[in-house]
């Protein structure tokens, strides 16, 4: 499953560490040659940039673009409380799979996502990614049309995917200002979004409930 750990490492915010193991990642992923051709653009960007301007780039594609959030559930669920389920429901899959996260990240983060996909049998992994591939589709969309070379990465996740990616729904508009004063905090102090709601732990569903997505073979 190295792939997804490849994929994982390169859409991380870009450190030395990272500059320093490129070309060994680059190895990695040309194994396969449609793999390594669609990542190509994005190892060469990173191989020849100054590490400041990948950072400040990087900054700007992901941070400053809510279009090309990493966080899977934001396209489908904006800030809404609906949002929080979904990620409650993802760390209990984590949890579930032996997955503690020790970092500060959210569950949706894709590297994240991406790095649990890597801890499980490949037919486990298929079947995740099958169902995020709808949301990961449109992030690379959005990121090709911006010219980004990180859009390489999401290309290679829907060769590997058992799915064919929908078109999604634009999400809700809602900030945290506004889930706050309408949720309120618990006397936890938990923000809204990240509590358990009534019912409990839920299937995961990164796309919305009307929509089914189309069977494909497993490419890879």
């Amino acid at each position: 499953m190295k792939h997804y750990q490849i994929l994982s490492a390169l859409l991380l915010y870009p450190e030395q560490v990272l500059l320093d193991n490129l070309a060994e990642l680059e190895q990695l992923a040309s194994d396969q040659a449609e793999f390594h051709a669609a990542l190509q653009p994005l190892f060469s960007y990173l191989g020849n940039e100054k590490l400041i301007d990948l950072q400040q780039n990087y900054v700007a594609t992901f941070d400053r673009n809510m279009s090309h959030s990493l966080h899977l559930f934001e396209h489908i669920h904006g800030e809404s409380r609906d949002r929080g389920q979904a990620m409650v429901d993802l760390m209990e899959e984590y949890k579930k799979h032996g997955l503690e996260i020790c970092a500060n990240d959210l569950p949706d983060y894709v590297p994240l996502f991406l790095e649990f996909l890597a801890q499980l049998e490949q037919q486990q992994a298929a079947h995740m990614l099958g169902d995020a591939i709808h949301v990961l589709a449109y992030i690379g969309r959005k990121l090709k049309a911006n010219q980004s070379p990180y859009a390489g990465v999401f290309d290679v996740l829907q060769m590997l995917s058992p799915v064919v990616a929908e078109e999604l729904a634009e999400p809700p508009v809602r900030d945290m200002d506004e889930a706050m004063e309408t949720f309120g905090s618990g006397i936890d102090g938990v923000e809204p979004l990240l509590k358990t709601l009534p019912g409990g732990p839920q299937p995961v569903n990164f796309y919305p409930k009307a929509r089914q997505p189309a069977a494909a073979n497993v490419a890879g």
